[in-house]
């Protein structure tokens, strides 16, 4: 059996799209909870990697959907494309969260003669770690940075865009930033007791960016007839 890799993720992703979009199932009528939407989800995906791939699949005790790619399975509604993560550290929002998503949007529709609810994934994204960032910090950040800005100036932003830690903190990672300068996230990450990650950045990203695969590309025009 193949091991599961980034590129055999990217590829399954696809054809999962693709097998599971328009396709009704009973399990889905009047589901409107998005969290039990997406456990379904990925438990439908990780079962459908696992038939073909050798792989780890991910528990509560490590964190990951996909231990083995470093790969967390984000699904959420295209009304409101976001969902929660663990905060683990206030540097997650400048250098990343420290794995990989791939990020399912999904049109969901039930059919009251069938009893059956289906799924159309409108939007399907591969996000490498070092793309994983706040969008504003770390543009922000690199603004700063570009005009020579000091420790100072970079403990100025952090104390007024709320990462969440204390002065002491907040000026060790500004001293770090000024070293390490952070990639261009394109998330964006609000503050909670869980991160809250949005994704509407990515659904309508046009451009190609490093670190982004596009796997089934949102079509603004034909969502909006």
């Amino acid at each position: 059996m193949k091991k599961l890799d980034e590129k055999e993720l990217i590829k399954s992703a696809k054809a999962f799209c693709k097998q599971e979009s328009g396709k009704y199932r009973k399990e889905l009528f009047g589901v409107t909870d998005g969290k039990a939407v997406g456990t379904f989800v990925e438990h439908l995906f990780q079962n459908y990697l696992s038939k073909n791939y050798e792989m780890e699949v991910g528990s509560s005790a490590n964190g990951l959907d996909l231990p083995s790619v470093n790969t967390d399975i984000k699904v959420t509604s295209i009304k409101q494309p976001q969902s929660s993560c663990p905060f683990k550290d206030s540097k997650q929002k400048i250098y990343g969260l420290g794995y990989n998503l791939i990020v399912f949007v999904y049109k969901k529709t039930d059919d009251a003669m069938q009893k059956k609810g289906m799924l159309e994934f409108i939007s399907c994204t591969f996000i490498d770690k070092s793309r994983t960032a706040d969008y504003q910090t770390t543009t922000g950040l690199m603004h700063i940075i570009e005009n020579k800005g000091n420790a100072d100036d970079i403990f100025a932003f952090l104390n007024d865009h709320k990462i969440p830690a204390d002065e002491v903190t907040l000026m060790n990672i500004a001293k770090e930033i000024l070293k390490n300068p952070p990639i261009i996230g394109y998330l964006t990450i609000s503050n909670a007791l869980q991160w809250r990650l949005q994704y509407s950045r990515i659904v309508t990203l046009n451009e190609t960016i490093d670190g982004i695969s596009p796997i089934v590309k949102y079509d603004l025009e034909i969502d909006n007839e």
